[in-house]
Parts: C-alpha cells; sequence; structure tokens
C-alpha cells in the first residue's frame, strides 16, 4: 500500500499539540507547514499555492478562529481540504463549511491522519467501484 501525499497546513496554538500532529502526519509522508494563529495561517496560504489541506483548531488567539479560517479557505480555495478540531461541546457543525470535515478532541493520531486522508482523497476507499 503506498503511503499518502500531499501539503497539509497544521493550524493549533498549542505547540505541544501542533508539533505531535505534525509529527504524526509526517511519519504518515504528508509534507507539514505549520501555523499558531489563524494569522499565521492566512500568511504561509498567500505564499503557498500547493497545500491540499489545512487541519486547524476552533480556537485561537488574536480574535479569529478556525472557523473562520474554513470559511475563508473554502470560499478562495475550494480545492483545499478542511479539518476542523475543537473540545468544545457547544460547536455547531451547521457554522463550517458544507466540505468540511469535523473531528472531536481529544483524538488519536490514527484519527488525524484518517480526516487528512479523507478531505484529500474523498473516494479513496474500497467501497467506491475503481479499476485495478
Amino acid at each position: 500500500m503506498q503511503k499518502p501525499s500531499g501539503i497539509v497546513l497544521v493550524v493549533e496554538d498549542e505547540p505541544l499539540i501542533r508539533l505531535f500532529l505534525a509529527d504524526a502526519l509526517e511519519d504518515a509522508g504528508f509534507a507539514v507547514l505549520e501555523a499558531g494563529s489563524v494569522l499565521e495561517a492566512v500568511g504561509v496560504l498567500g505564499l503557498r499555492s500547493d497545500v491540499d489541506a489545512v487541519f486547524t483548531d476552533v480556537d485561537m488567539p488574536v480574535g479569529l478562529t478556525g472557523i473562520d479560517l474554513a470559511r475563508m479557505v473554502a470560499s478562495v480555495s475550494p480545492h483545499i481540504g478542511i479539518v476542523v478540531t475543537s473540545g468544545r461541546a457547544d460547536i455547531d457543525r451547521n457554522d463550517l463549511p458544507a466540505r468540511a470535515s469535523f473531528l472531536p478532541k481529544p483524538y488519536n493520531t490514527i484519527a488525524a491522519v484518517a480526516a487528512v486522508e479523507n478531505v484529500i482523497h474523498p473516494y479513496d476507499d474500497a467501497s467506491v467501484g475503481t479499476a485495478s
């Protein structure tokens, strides 16, 4: 089985969580970019046109949230997959863009990698009739 490939922007203000997730995604074969806030993420996205997915926490410093980032990415770059995560119970999933995936905290690295794979390659599973 071939490892997945793609470039993932991890947006998380907690450095240890960000590093842990980045390591797991790199181990799964992804190239990882990191940002500690929505503003940093917007800067990265402004410089890079090759990002395949954004993995963002909801709660971020400086007023803008991961939901704000998800909406911006969905409207400006609809080809980018989006995974939004939060430990809060009051997240209304209707606030997320239609194509965004939600992953509740706490999550394990297997679930995080699978969420990214699903938003980058949504039709790469055995249930879809593909020729071998």
